[in-house]
């Protein structure tokens, strides 16, 4: 099955820069996928949402989906500043360009912030199916508790590139706070979710999963002996995600 793939964007304020791959046999009966990438480094520059290009090209060839991959504000060539309800907003908007586009059964898949940012979009969104978070955190407290550094990292990151940004500290700084993938487990139900976590990963501890693992009625939680924060890359866990997203096709409701 050969694969389309589209350069769009995401219109409203900001403009988001996204593409979108559509199955040769795409229809509005086709599941759907949104991919929510992380948060950006300095060690791996470049657009966010084309690292998941030849992801999204596997995931509509071999299996049918349609894929849409954004670049959240901030971020590649996207416009605006970083903030965490502004990137919840990105995402909201970018499930609803996909019923625009006549997707009707939608499922979130995000890598570390994006795995947290997809459950949090979950719990706002009942029509969401399920979602599968890699690496996700539970929280955001320790970016929280020193704002102002974090503040320094994401303009070193170039999430923010605005001197006058944010107009309030205090209100940019309660947003890490008040959005907590740990405080939206209860909101996504017994709705599919798959956590995939590495043994080894540094920056986000395995506990995290297991916090959030634990407030899911029926879990899917696979952590992968050895894997770094950056498992996506690591072929169990996309072999594990693959398994689990052609289960979710064979399984929706027609």
């Amino acid at each position: 099955m050969s694969v389309t793939i589209t350069e769009t964007r995401i219109e409203g304020t900001p403009h988001l820069e996204a593409f979108l791959v559509h199955p040769e046999r795409s229809s509005t009966r086709a599941p759907a996928l949104l991919l929510c990438h992380g948060f950006p480094s300095k060690q791996r520059p470049g657009v966010p949402s084309r690292s998941y290009e030849q992801f999204a090209e596997r995931v509509a060839e071999e299996q049918g989906w349609v894929v849409l991959a954004v670049s959240l504000r901030g971020c590649g060539q996207s416009e605006g500043q970083f903030s965490m309800t502004g990137w919840l907003d990105d995402v909201a908007r970018s499930v609803r360009r996909l019923r625009d586009e006549g997707s009707q059964q939608i499922w979130l898949v995000g890598s570390t912030t994006g795995g947290s940012l997809a459950i949090m979009a979950a719990a706002q969104d009942p029509e969401i199916r399920g979602v599968a978070a890699m690496a996700p955190r539970a929280d955001f407290d320790d970016w929280a508790a020193h704002p102002r550094r974090f503040l320094q990292h994401c303009r070193d990151v170039g999430v923010i590139d605005d001197d006058d940004y944010p107009d309030s500290m205090n209100r940019w700084s309660d947003e890490l706070q008040q959005n907590r993938a740990i405080d939206s487990m209860k909101a996504m139900g017994e709705r599919p979710l798959l956590i995939l976590h590495g043994t080894n990963d540094r920056q986000v501890p395995p506990a995290d999963a297991q916090l959030l693992a634990d407030l899911h009625p029926a879990p899917e939680l696979r952590l992968v002996n050895g894997a770094d924060h950056r498992i996506r890359h690591d072929p169990r866990a996309l072999a594990v995600l693959l398994g689990w997203l052609e289960r979710q096709a064979g399984e929706r409701l027609d």
